[in-house]
């Protein structure tokens, strides 16, 4: 579920920016320009996101938790402070293997 975008224009605490709904994805864009957008996420455990592409290089910044990360074809187990650069074009899909919380840089160009 993706709340209305409203810029934040005070400091925060991304952790608790967001919080967990039983069996759902949850997400809060953050900031949005032509130069692309942050995106924050929570996801209850076992909660995916199916193999797709995106048309922007994306980074993923693990903030809280344990996920299953596949990126063309190889699968990588990230945890709280890790992140993975995602190139444009390249299929991938996530898998959160306990709860966790992501930002979603996307970087347009």
């Amino acid at each position: 579920m993706m709340k209305e975008f409203q810029p934040i224009k005070v400091p925060f605490v991304i952790k608790t920016r967001i919080e967990y709904s039983k069996g759902s994805i949850v997400s809060q864009q953050i900031t949005k320009n032509d130069a692309g957008n942050i995106t924050l996420f929570a996801f209850d455990e076992g909660q995916q996101l199916s193999e797709h592409t995106a048309p922007f290089d994306a980074v993923v910044q693990i903030i809280e938790g344990k996920a299953e990360i596949h990126l063309g074809g190889e699968g990588y187990h990230l945890k709280e402070g890790e992140m993975l650069i995602m190139p444009a074009n390249v299929p991938h899909a996530l898998y959160a293997t306990t709860q966790f919380k992501m930002l979603l840089t996307m970087i347009k160009g």
